[in-house]
């Protein structure tokens, strides 16, 4: 129930921060214990959107990663009620230790980040959830634990960290690491699984669901009902040093957790006012909830009085806190407040059973291009309420209405229009990344999307109050299968311009016939002809130098195709294309990021197609079928190098021709994702004996159950990896055929790889296979596990913990040549005529 919820809370004026190092690193149960459970305001600070890692449900890797996974956590921030902070620092992918993360991350600039962050939500106690030491298992998550513990100590320093960078100081008042299920690691316990009547729910169950936002990763989650014992470790305090921690009742022992810890900062007529809330809040948690109408009175006593305690101790109306030099319980009383004023007028707002929506009619507009904006404020309680001046938040336009008077169970709708003057994407991604760090100055908190905002007068006769509602843009329409949806409008050009696969392969000096294809998508609502041109390498030409296509209206797609010809040198070249209308020239488009569970959002990159012309020799009688894994990009690149290549669904293999193939290729974590695949692998074990090659390439520990394999391997756990990506290789068979043929493998193909180089190396294998490579990241010991060869009846198994999901879409050379030999690997093709 919203507004039991919201009543129970009045008052609690507590704040926490978790720290973490990627989304799904956080504490869950213990986030949603504290929200929902005990109402005290919680955040969790992720330093990186997880943009490095692994992706269940779709293709996308890398920044466009990380927009899903930004948006996951939105998602689970929303069901469990905290707030989601981040820093500016990319997620380059896994890291073994500190030394390597900082040799991408500037740590001054990240513990900025964070110092911003605690400056600015003022938590009372932080919780870290990694503990800084190498059983942290992953750099990341080390260097969150340091930093996590740097800005307790160092927040308040302000020669280290100005005000006018960084934000007033603040000083936490107690630190804790998480132990979660580790009674014996932690000095307090409690049960995040306890039932709520209020909600119907335990906070297990509502902490199940918010983990299984992190579809991307696979956390999907029991909804627990029942005890769920959490631990916490206290490591440091600022306010009962003299205590033994596993004393400890609750995270604020020692800490005033009522306003009266604010009296010796207030005046007679501030303690009047907050004394006289809290009775009010006493007669409020009473309320009958079938006649919650009966709270607005009190309600807009109590939002009154509030929005006076601050000026009354010479802060401003809204509690921002002016003079620098203010600190402790000035700066807490501040924010308390400012934080009390809004859940009142949340509560008053369900009470009165207001609400207020901005709608468009279509979600895609074009730049500058008016836009019909029907704006509409319901009143749904039992008294007469005033809507006032509605006006656009973060546009330049404003549109002032008169008061209008809403009768109960009515509405005042209104209208206007609205112009975007930017495209609406990621915000963190407005600036180009350098390195592994976004260029975003550390922003704290998520930028919302364009919000419209309306003033409501509520309340009888002359004891009244003014709230602002706010609502964000947005296009409502009926799915036939999902009921309603939503989607945020978005700014967008009026033409759209993208090329498919934005990184492509060609055969260094073959001769080249390939389509470009541009692809034109228009958000302008009248017909227009568009020109459309392509910037060639030296070495190529295109059939026509233009062409021009007509795009009749909204929405309308049109794909344009130049048939390009040519050879390329060896090395990286580049094809843009350009679209010219109405005197405009337009170079860039956007994907759409859409899943089920998250936001829409719109990604946008140049018209541009980097291409990699890679000395490669290919055997003509290679013929592959592809079973694709996860987050798998890889048939793409084969197809582009000249290889036959056919996509076979995991649950056809079974019944498949694989008579007709030379090679199967089964994708990363294919095993995992479709653990049908099992019971069909004595198909594919039976395609090598008859002669042909399987090449599998990297699985978790999946791969150690019988079946998985024809021949047995470990994987330690944690699992080795290399992930220095230019870590030393060692070719241990420098004559073997799949090192050879038909292209000669040396040192120099392992030169310019991406993020890592291997992972979950097998750490010991059956005598069966042959081991081709060896490398290492520094100071540890050669791992052998990269490339492993078996003889399987007259053909061969390859199993490959290499990550080439990774390098073939990046466009790495020696990676695509050594892919190409152990797709070539079939006895039958190693005496063919490259």
């Amino acid at each position: 129930m919203a507004l039991g919820e919201l009543l129970a809370g009045l008052g609690v004026n507590t704040r926490v921060l978790m720290i973490g190092a990627h989304p799904d690193d956080e504490d869950t149960n213990l986030i949603t214990w504290l929200q929902r459970g005990r109402y005290v305001e919680t955040a969790y600070l992720s330093l990186t959107r997880g943009d490095g890692g692994q992706n269940l449900i779709g293709n996308e890797l890398g920044e466009a990663l990380g927009v899903i996974r930004t948006e996951e956590l939105l998602a689970a921030r929303r069901i469990d009620g905290a707030r989601q902070y981040f820093t500016r620092a990319f997620d380059f992918g896994f890291s073994k230790d500190t030394v390597d993360t900082y040799r991408h991350w500037t740590r001054d600039s990240i513990l900025s980040d964070v110092v911003r962050v605690v400056r600015a939500f003022r938590p009372h106690v932080i919780v870290a959830v990694f503990s800084g030491t190498t059983r942290d298992g992953h750099g990341h998550h080390q260097v969150s634990g340091l930093l996590a513990r740097a800005a307790y100590d160092l927040s308040g320093d302000t020669l280290r960290f100005p005000v006018r960078d960084l934000g007033t100081p603040w000083v936490p008042l107690k630190f804790y690491r998480a132990a979660r299920g580790n009674q014996a690691n932690g000095t307090l316990g409690v049960d995040v699984g306890e039932y709520s009547p209020l909600l119907g729910r335990s906070f297990g169950e509502i902490a199940g669901e918010s983990r299984s936002q992190h579809k991307s990763q696979g956390f999907g989650a029991l909804e627990r009902k029942g005890p769920i014992m959490n631990y916490v470790r206290r490591e440091a305090s600022r306010v009962n040093e003299g205590t033994v921690a596993t004393t400890e009742r609750s995270l604020f022992d020692g800490v005033d957790t009522s306003m009266a810890r604010f009296r010796p900062i207030l005046n007679a007529q501030a303690r009047g006012r907050l004394d006289s809330i809290t009775v009010l809040f006493a007669e409020m948690r009473a309320f009958n909830p079938y006649a919650p109408n009966a709270l607005v009175p009190m309600l807009v006593r109590a939002l009154r009085s509030v929005r006076l305690v601050c000026p009354l101790v010479g802060l401003t109306p809204r509690c921002d806190v002016a003079p620098a030099s203010d600190a402790g319980l000035r700066l807490d009383l501040a924010l308390s407040v400012f934080r009390l004023e809004g859940r009142i007028a949340a509560a008053l707002r369900q009470a009165a059973g207001i609400e207020f929506e901005a709608l468009a009619s279509r979600d895609a507009v074009a730049l500058g291009v008016p836009i019909p904006i029907a704006t509409t404020v319901f009143n749904r309680g039992s008294d007469t309420i005033a809507a006032g001046i509605a006006f656009v938040l973060d546009g330049d336009s404003i549109s002032r209405r008169p008061l209008a008077v809403i009768a109960p169970a009515s509405a005042s709708r209104d209208s206007g229009v609205f112009r975007f003057s930017g495209v609406s994407q990621p915000w963190w991604q407005g600036m180009p990344r350098v390195g592994a760090m976004f260029a975003t100055g550390g922003r704290a908190e998520q930028r919302p999307g364009h919000m419209f905002s309306t003033s409501v007068i509520v309340g009888r006769g002359a004891d009244t109050v003014s709230l602002t509602l706010n609502a964000g843009l947005a296009r409502r329409f009926v799915d036939p299968v999902r009921g309603e949806l939503e989607r945020a409008v978005a700014g967008v050009p009026e033409i759209s311009v993208s090329l498919g696969q934005t990184t492509q392969y060609v055969r260094a000096n073959d001769a080249l016939v390939r389509d470009v294809e541009v692809r034109l998508r228009s958000a302008d609502d009248g017909s227009r002809d568009v020109r459309v041109s392509l910037t060639l390498p030296s070495g190529l030409r295109a059939d026509s130098a233009s062409r021009t296509a007509r795009l009749e209206r909204y929405g309308a797609e049109v794909t344009v195709a130049f048939r390009v010809r040519g050879r390329l040198s060896v090395g990286e070249h580049r094809i843009e294309a350009v679209a010219s209308s109405n005197g405009e020239s337009f170079a860039s488009g956007y994907d759409v990021i859409d899943y089920d569970h998250i936001r829409r959002q719109h990604m946008y990159r140049p018209a541009t197609i980097r291409v990699t012309a890679v000395d490669a020799i290919v055997p003509p009688s290679l013929k592959i079928a592809y079973i694709a894994g996860v987050g798998d990009n890889v048939p793409p690149a084969l197809t582009q190098l000249g290889i036959p290549t056919t996509e076979i669904a995991p649950a056809d293999v079974a019944r498949a021709d694989l008579a007709q193939f030379s090679t199967v290729v089964v994708g990363p974590r294919a095993y995992d994702a479709h653990p049908e695949l099992i019971a069909a692998n004595p198909r594919l074990f039976d395609f090598a004996r008859r002669g042909g090659t399987v090449v599998v390439q990297y699985g978790q520990y999946e791969m150690t159950q019988p079946g998985a394999t024809p021949f047995p391997i470990t994987i330690n756990r944690p699992h080795d990896r290399v992930t220095h990506e230019d870590a030393p290789v060692t070719i241990d068979a420098p004559d073997a055929r799949e090192l050879t043929y038909p292209n000669r493998i040396s040192a120099a193909d392992f030169d310019g790889w991406v993020q890592e180089r291997a992972l979950y190396m097998p750490r010991t294998f059956d005598p069966a296979y042959r081991a081709l490579l060896s490398m290492n990241d520094p100071n540890e010991a050669a791992n052998r596990g990269a490339v492993l060869v078996a003889p399987l009846g007259d053909g061969l198994y390859i199993y490959t913990s290499l990550s080439f999901f990774r390098q073939l879409p990046a466009g790495v050379p020696g990676a695509a040549r050594l892919f190409v030999n152990l797709l070539s690997a079939k006895p039958a093709l190693r005496g063919a005529t490259p």
